[in-house]
């Protein structure tokens, strides 16, 4: 989330220097934490935020209100589990859980993703972040027999708890 730097001085919080950015440097740093173009555009018009809630409060309409086009565009900026972006630091700490598993295991990640993805037609999306590999690949066979509209609503609140994370993380790294 550091590609992006906010505009900062010594008075300015992480919240009122993103809420101050121009357009086009807010539109960048809201499509690094969800590559949904809705969803940051609804997050910026939500602004100027009184505090991290109303920011959170946000990410959750905006989550809410993301169409079936809307939430494909979401999932396209996430790794498959399994194999986070090679050089995405954003990606590899958020499915840390993977390090170091038995290949057996992955092998079976990869696998489950697999069919997932052919029923589905997208990616096996869950908020990976404290998750080992193991409850990720339960989660995914507890979630694999669910109806594509249930299965969409389970992934926008997945997408909803990712973008929290991300968003706390932006503004806990401020430095102003």
């Amino acid at each position: 989330m550091t590609n992006h730097p906010l505009p900062s001085s010594d008075a300015t919080t992480a919240l009122e220097a993103l809420a101050a950015a121009p357009a086009a440097e807010l539109t960048k740093t809201l499509l690094e934490i969800c590559s949904s173009p809705s969803w940051a555009e609804a997050v910026a018009g939500s602004r100027p935020w009184a505090d991290r809630a109303a920011l959170l409060a946000a990410n959750a309409a905006a989550m809410a209100a993301l169409t079936t086009g809307d939430l494909a565009d979401a999932m396209a900026g996430h790794a498959r589990i399994g194999k986070p972006k090679a050089g995405d630091a954003t990606s590899e700490r958020e499915q840390a859980g993977i390090q170091g598993v038995d290949s057996a295991l992955l092998d079976e990640l990869h696998e489950a993703n697999a069919a997932y993805e052919a029923k589905f037609g997208h990616v096996f999306l869950i908020c990976a972040t404290g998750r080992t590999a193991a409850t990720m690949l339960g989660s995914l066979r507890e979630r694999y027999p669910n109806d594509a509209p249930a299965e969409a609503e389970i992934v926008r609140g997945e997408l909803r708890k990712i973008n929290d994370i991300r968003i706390n993380r932006l503004l806990d790294e401020y430095v102003g």
